[in-house]
């Protein structure tokens, strides 16, 4: 039966085949396989072969380096990212409120790791959720990590649409507020996303100290004051600096 798949995903079916092969299987039993052509699945195993992601020895393919240099980053990450979570999980017991671990993507802050509170009043923003940049702490604090050139470019893109009567709707004072982030090492949501809820955000940054996502804390404010946020600094910054080494310090 022929295997149905679009052009540019059949190099990554092949590799999937070889996975699942019980031994290493020869072109001909692949393209038994897939059933598409003989001439495709030469020409593409040759291809794999000549880019080092596949490998052949007597007659049989086997994965060849650069595959299993991708397997084993893929594989490194994913424990990485699971320390990551046990650690967003840490900060949630001591803090008692919601943890999220957001990165920058075209429409928002994402977020793509949470750990939620254990009481029932909270604000519910499921992993997948954007948020705004100019009126989140993880948004803010992004844009402040951004060079000169580049932030104001950024900043001219954005739509400051005011979401509550606190929210940022002038560039200038914006601006301001990002330079005060850079100075003191954190971000505050001071009600400017949802009323009555503040925020504190810090970064998690690569081996070369470039932002790559933000730890925040989240919660209502008739128990989570802006003092109370700002009091979580000192455990947030030492999170994201063993989050940091988790993603990204060589050999952790």
């Amino acid at each position: 039966m022929t295997e149905q798949v679009p052009p540019n995903l059949r190099a990554i079916r092949i590799l999937e085949v070889l996975s699942e092969s019980p031994a290493p299987p020869t072109p001909t039993e692949l393209n038994g396989r897939l059933g598409w052509p003989k001439q495709t699945v030469h020409r593409l195993c040759q291809t794999l072969i000549e880019a080092g992601i596949l490998e052949k020895h007597d007659r049989r393919l086997y994965p060849g380096r650069r595959a299993n240099l991708l397997a084993t980053g893929l594989a490194d990450r994913a424990a990485g990212r699971i320390g990551c979570h046990q650690l967003l999980r840490q900060v949630a017991r001591e803090s008692g409120e919601t943890v999220n671990f957001a990165r920058p993507e075209p429409r928002g802050m994402g977020y793509v790791d949470r750990v939620e509170t254990n009481w029932a009043f909270r604000v519910a923003l499921p992993i997948g959720t954007h948020v705004p940049f100019h009126c989140t702490a993880s948004g803010k604090l992004y844009m402040a990590s951004l060079p000169a050139a580049r932030r104001r470019s950024f900043l001219g893109s954005l739509a400051l649409t005011p979401l509550t009567p606190n929210t940022f709707t002038d560039v200038g004072k914006l601006e301001a507020e990002l330079a005060e982030i850079r100075r003191r090492g954190f971000s505050l949501d001071r009600e400017e996303f949802h009323e009555a809820m503040v925020a504190i955000a810090v970064p998690v940054t690569d081996e070369m100290g470039r932002f790559y996502a933000a730890l925040a804390i989240h919660g209502p404010m008739q128990r989570f004051s802006l003092d109370d946020a700002i009091a979580k600094f000192d455990l947030l910054k030492d999170h994201a600096a063993r989050i940091g080494d988790l993603l990204f310090a060589p050999g952790g």
